[in-house]
């Protein structure tokens, strides 16, 4: 079979229906009311808002798969490509950093946060590249193999998986203070769903993508659905003695959201490239930093300004509360923001307006 072009509309879209997906969880208009598919489990479990950042590192590691590999193969230098790649995950790391303090300083009751989102993308980009230009298919996998195992065994080695004594948790406290996600009022401990140890898991979550993304590559979708049904085979049968975790970013999270992910490449690639299905969500998936980023701000602005609540209040809760309760408004506010980033980022795209870090 004819292996597909390097630019795929369908990992576009997927990446832009995984940063639609990230919007649309983070920006409900009461925190206090969302639905439950929309928030992430509280600790354990897997809800699909916990399968959202686990595409998003897997499309990662699709895109340097597509990206980096096609360059290698064209002759081009690999010190120089190293280089490329890890000025430009320093930029994305900058900018995680550069938003978690315009948040300390702006919003009311905020504090500085060093790990994020953008941060652990940045780390995953950087690492999955410089493996991907460095080493053979046998050793990546063996490095999943090991990062997976190797952390299991860290996990418990801590003894627990409970919150703020897991040793993930201990470590985020012991490197970064009080500059985490979430403290312990009682014990002071620190949390960080984008700590330090768990992002060596998330590694292992990115090369699932690099691996998925050379199969794409050469047009071999029949390893892609054996390896995602397998995946997720996996991650269902270890799951009872190592619960889904996404705060923890257990091995059994690893393999059942990459599972979850290799299929639905495997269909995006079917649909969109193979039958001509819309590329739904392409216009996100272009310029899904400016989108990311973009929002993050809003996020930010909108509160320090004291411009949100009387905009929800006053827009939707108000009149829509007493007909439908307060679910509905919320999530109604979600939706409108994702529409209202729509708009931005296609009227980039018609302008051909790419933000690139």
């Amino acid at each position: 079979m004819k292996p597909p072009a390097q630019r795929l509309a369908s990992l576009d879209a997927m990446r832009g229906c995984t940063v639609a997906a990230m919007l649309l969880v983070n920006d409900p208009g009461d925190w206090g009311h969302v639905y439950w598919p929309l928030d992430h489990s509280a600790w354990n479990g897997c809800t699909p808002t916990d399968l959202v950042f686990p595409f998003f590192l897997f499309v990662v590691g699709v895109s340097v798969a597509l990206a980096i590999l096609p360059r290698l193969e064209r002759g081009e230098a690999t010190a120089a490509l190293a280089r490329a790649a890890l000025w430009r995950a320093l930029r994305i790391v900058a900018l995680g950093v550069a938003i978690n303090v315009l948040a300390a300083l702006l919003m009311p009751q905020a504090h500085l946060r060093f790990p994020g989102v953008l941060q652990r993308i940045g780390v995953c980009f950087a690492v999955v590249a410089w493996l991907a230009m460095h080493t053979r298919p046998r050793t990546q996998w063996a490095l999943v193999v090991a990062l997976l195992l190797g952390y299991w065994g860290l996990l418990l080695l801590g003894g627990s998986l409970a919150p703020w004594s897991n040793i993930a948790s201990r470590v985020d406290s012991a490197v970064f203070g009080r500059f985490v996600y979430l403290i312990d009022p009682a014990s002071g401990r620190g949390h960080d769903p984008e700590g330090l140890l768990s992002t060596l898991p998330s590694i292992a979550t990115t090369l699932l993508g690099l691996r998925a993304g050379c199969w794409l590559r050469r047009g071999r979708l029949g390893p892609l659905l054996l390896a995602g049904l397998l995946s997720l085979s996996l991650g269902a049968l270890w799951s009872p003695w190592l619960p889904w975790n996404k705060n923890l970013w257990t091995p059994s999270f690893v393999l059942w959201t990459g599972g979850w992910a290799m299929l639905a490449l495997l269909a995006c690639h079917w649909l969109i490239d193979r039958r001509g299905w819309p590329a739904l969500g392409r216009r996100f998936g272009v310029n899904a930093i400016a989108a990311y980023a973009g929002s993050e701000l809003m996020q930010i602005l909108l509160p320090a300004f004291g411009w949100q609540q009387p905009l929800y209040r006053h827009g939707l809760a108000d009149w829509m509360t007493p007909l439908t309760g307060p679910w509905l408004p919320s999530l109604t506010w979600a939706l409108l923001f994702v529409a209202l980033w729509w708009l931005i980022v296609a009227a980039m795209d018609r302008r051909r307006c790419y933000l690139k870090l």
